[in-house]
């Protein structure tokens, strides 16, 4: 019995050494272990404003692939929209990607698709808007963060001047 009960203390210790290793490993990089893929951009209909003007967004569309060897867990991501020529935030979009089940290594996310929550209105119609002298260019900037780690600057995309979807 005493060498039964020795036998199960050192398999919980060993379990414990186990757990508090894994729990002290140093947090994956992003930028190098997350890879943005299939990304697209373009302008989507936002349908009409409260005061009934047309409203174009810019959105990016794309894929995260974890190329680390661990599970990246409640994994998060931002889009943060800026005109082509200013440095200053004009619309951005949050979404969690994954909750604590993580995504594995060598696992694809489903397709992402993100809106600025910010645009172009005008009483055009919408193909007239696109081709306006007062078109707005814009790009977008991908980041991303898993756990408790801070954000991660993934990508950045110029948004294609096209009406989408």
């Amino acid at each position: 019995m005493a060498r039964r009960a020795r036998r199960n203390f050192a398999l919980v210790c060993a379990a414990a050494a186990l757990l508090a290793a894994s729990a002290c490993a140093p947090p994956v990089d992003l930028g190098k272990n997350l890879q943005v893929v299939d990304a697209s951009t373009g302008w989507a209909d936002a349908g009409l404003t409260e005061d009934g003007q047309n409203k174009l967004v810019p959105f990016v569309r794309f894929k995260l692939k974890n190329n680390a060897d661990r599970s990246l867990p409640v994994l998060q991501v931002n889009a943060m929209f800026l005109k082509l020529d200013e440095n200053k935030e004009w619309g951005s979009r949050f979404q969690a990607v994954t909750g604590s089940e993580g995504l594995s290594p060598g696992e694809t996310s489903k397709e992402i698709t993100l809106r600025s929550d910010h645009g172009l209105t005008g009483t055009d119609p919408r193909a007239d808007i696109m081709k306006s002298s007062h078109f707005v260019e814009a790009r977008v900037q991908l980041a991303a963060k898993y756990g408790s780690i801070q954000w991660v600057k993934m990508a950045e995309y110029p948004v294609k001047h096209a009406l989408v979807e």
